[in-house]
């Protein structure tokens, strides 16, 4: 091998390269693109035009270090440059000799490397017989390659047929040929010639007995592609037969069936136009076609579509009222605005207003609520659940390029529903997602227009559906997720959670009743002591709405169910004594009053999903540096309403009659039981407040007032939501005073009269405002502090 090659020593710049290996002999372009890359070929091109190309090791990696590419690659020459709109450059070289990369000696700002260059000297490769037979050997391993391979021209062939030298022989052959990248490098690695050459034909056959395989493959398939066409043929004769003998009737009388069908459903006129231009496609297509069936779907879908079929409104208020009162008790503000929206629906005609959406807790009666109103207009009634939904094509519908397409929700809701006029309910609205298939929230925008839902456009219908006379109604638990431009096309209506005192009722009127005709049972079989139902309604559920109440109600039905076929007893009598035997032990207990004022404990009021609940905050206070501890798995807004109390407390220690260096002398820690729970919110500003001052002061508080309000820096008390939960929770609780923020007083009509005869209200606008009437001190108490 000495004798053949005149080894070199040079420093050079290198050009990485992705999936593509160069040979000597070998003239190509190429693209440059990264910066690196494109300094070495400047480098070059203002030197001798001579640049080194190796391999990446592995082409996904865009910034590859030394190690990345491999250590044999070409010496090339730098032919031409064109610099590319985007800052990329296209270039021209050709392949010299190969050569080893003995070192890396700089990789900024591009690579240079020590190599030893190997200069061919064709003139002193001896014409051994072994590598002139290797060489014939070679040449039939092309033929085959390019019978096998239309890609490649036979051209090359006559190329390399005029090439004497093995050693340019073995690289232009390489070079023509497509072969793996490790193939291609471990031709470019072998310097002797012997073993190119055998390396290559030893690659050759392999490739060749691939093509072999993918040949196999192309008959079979173009064997079953005549087989489809021979059938096709006789299929089209088969049908020429039928026709001579009368029998394709069947195919024409369903085209007819189809037309008159459309005729009848008095669709839109875009609507009609479309499907008899679907039938006529039909009409033309052979039976056998696999778009046949696609078709039929489609026309299906038209011809079912309720275009003019609406149900004909009796809008009586009196009816209306009976069967909201009827269905429901309790909820007198919301059956109030449902009524007049009904007012307004038979005064005007038309429902052109905002959409009804109905907030609140889980297990309220937001969903009866729509029932309710179908009921109440004469209307179908159809649910569409939302939670979850996180694809535009469950609203809109798939494009029927896709393959098992089909219209979207609402209008297979609507097919559902026979009409054009049903009460929709849209459940869960505040539950959508969105993802990379789309925002569900933007399409149901169109549909909950009342400007724009008259042309509706599916998109597997593509034609226009008016749903003008669709009256929408959506339920959430919250407002805060739904995305606000939706949320502007409704109007909401609150249904807060109920006393226990309407909770009693419901189950008297509707839940007991409901469950024994599911059960199988009468009064006459299981009797259920008041007692035992306030029980059951106290410490076995926690809730706003009567959902738990009533898988309890059916708990105590099934128990009672099987003790009556079991012991073949006629009756069974349920009270406050045997209650726990059917239940089992109490579940809940709702916070009641505490037996003692205590130092540093505030009853705080909180807002959640699931209605209001009471907060026992804790604040103690100890010998340290200083240090404020929160605790209770407490959220970042309620961690600053803490920080935001305590920093006005040290602002007005001296009025407080506090340490003014408490700060310095002492440490507090201020917890809200039932870690468990995440709680957040600036409702508990205040509360917190109460505490930490009760417990610098070492003043109790009163056990039997509650209070809620977000506090600022300056001792303001600003106005929280969800009050009237709040105040059922602390009714819940037996507490006999709330603490207000002064704007809140207006929230005092959502109320209900006998919860506000049972409870004081006092409203506030500072800091000491409450401090007055929750600490003890302030009520002709011994002042504790010393």
């Amino acid at each position: 091998m000495d004798k053949i090659y005149t080894i070199v020593e040079k420093t050079l710049p290198l050009i990485p390269l992705r999936g593509v290996s160069i040979f000597p002999y070998m003239v190509i372009h190429f693209d440059v693109g990264r910066e690196k890359s494109i300094q070495a070929l400047e480098h070059a091109m203002m030197t001798d035009s001579m640049i080194v190309l190796s391999t990446q090791r592995d082409p996904k990696i865009d910034d590859p270090t030394e190690d990345d590419f491999y250590d044999v690659g070409t010496v090339a020459n730098v032919k031409q440059m064109l610099k590319l709109p985007g800052g990329s450059i296209r270039v021209l070289v050709e392949g010299l000799n190969r050569c080893k990369i003995k070192e890396c000696v700089k990789t900024e700002p591009f690579f240079e490397v020590i190599l030893d260059e190997y200069i061919y000297n064709p003139d002193k490769v001896e014409q051994t017989p072994e590598i002139e037979a290797a060489m014939r050997l070679i040449m039939n391993d092309l033929e085959d390659y390019l019978a096998l391979n239309p890609k490649i021209s036979q051209e090359l062939l006559t190329t390399v047929e005029d090439i004497e030298d093995p050693g340019r022989f073995a690289d232009v052959i390489a070079s023509y040929i497509f072969l793996k990248q490790e193939d291609d490098q471990s031709i470019l690695e072998t310097f002797d010639i012997s073993e190119r050459l055998e390396i290559l034909h030893k690659i050759l056959q392999a490739e060749i007995e691939l093509l072999r395989i993918e040949d196999k493959i192309n008959q079979r398939v173009r064997k079953q592609i005549s087989k489809v066409q021979k059938e096709y043929y006789l299929r089209e004769q088969l049908k020429a037969i039928q026709k001579e003998l009368g029998e394709e009737e069947d195919y024409s009388s369903e085209i007819e069936e189809y037309k008159e069908k459309i005729r009848k459903a008095k669709m839109s006129k875009e609507a009609e136009e479309k499907a008899l231009k679907e039938v006529e496609r039909l009409s033309k297509m052979p039976s056998y076609s696999a778009e046949v069936g696609v078709i039929r779907t489609y026309i299906d879908w038209l011809i079912d579509l309720p275009w003019a079929k609406e149900t004909k409104e009796k809008i009586d208020i009196k009816k209306a009222r009976n069967i909201l009162d009827e269905d429901h008790y309790g909820l007198d503000d919301v059956k109030e605005r449902i009524l007049e929206f009904i007012a307004v629906k038979k005064l005007t005609g038309t429902l052109k207003g905002p959409i009804l959406c109905l907030v609140g807790p889980p297990g309220v009666g937001k969903t009866s609520i729509a029932k309710s109103i179908a009921k109440a207009l004469n209307r179908n009634f159809v649910r569409m659940s939302l939670g979850g939904v996180r694809d535009e094509a469950e609203i809109r519908g798939h494009r029927r390029t896709y393959v098992g397409s089909m219209p979207g929700r609402i209008i297979s809701s609507i097919k559902k529903s026979g009409t054009k006029n049903p009460v929709f309910l849209l459940d869960e609205v505040d539950k959508l997602a969105n993802d990379f298939r789309g925002d569900p929230a933007s399409a149901l925008l169109e549909v909950l227009d009342p400007e724009q839902n008259s042309t509706f456009t599916d998109h597997y219908l593509e034609v226009a559906f008016d749903l003008s006379k669709v009256m929408f109604i959506t339920t959430a638990n919250t407002t805060a997720t739904i995305p606000q431009a939706l949320l502007d096309r409704m109007e909401v209506i609150r249904i807060s959670g109920y006393t226990e005192e309407e909770k009693y009722e419901i189950a008297r009127r509707h839940l007991i009743p409901k469950q024994l005709k599911d059960h199988g049972l009468s009064l006459e079989n299981l009797s259920i002591s008041d007692q035992a139902l306030r029980i059951v309604i106290s410490n076995y559920t926690r809730e706003a709405g009567v959902r738990n109440l009533e898988r309890n109600i059916a708990n105590l039905c099934r128990k009672a169910a099987k003790k009556i076929v079991e012991i073949k007893t006629k009756k069974v009598s349920i009270n406050a004594n045997n209650l726990d035997k059917y239940l089992g032990p109490p579940r809940f207990r709702f916070d009641t009053v505490k037996d003692e004022d205590l130092v540093g404990v505030v009853n705080g009021l909180a807002w959640t999903e699931v209605g209001g609940d009471t907060l026992s905050v804790e604040a103690i206070v100890m010998k340290g540096k200083g240090s404020i501890q929160l605790t209770g798995q407490l959220g970042d807004v309620m961690k600053e309403s803490a920080m935001a109390g305590i920093s006005y407390i040290r602002a007005n220690a001296e009025k407080f009659g506090i340490d003014p260096y408490f700060y310095k002398d002492y440490d507090i820690h201020i917890h809200v039981p039932e870690g468990a729970i995440p709680k957040d919110g600036p409702s508990a500003g205040v509360t917190m407040a109460t505490a930490v001052i009760s417990a610098l002061k070492n003043v109790k508080v009163k056990k039997d007032v509650a209070m809620t309000g977000e506090i600022t820096l300056r001792g303001i008390v600003l106005p929280v939501g969800g009050i009237k939960e709040k105040v059922l929770a602390a009714h819940r609780m037996g507490i006999k005073m709330i603490i207000l923020p002064e704007d809140n007083k207006i929230d005092l009509n959502e109320i209900p009269d006998r919860v506000k005869k049972s409870i004081e209200f006092v409203f506030v606008k500072k800091l000491d405002d409450v401090l007055e009437r929750a600490l003890l001190i302030a009520d002709g108490g011994k002042d504790e502090s010393n």
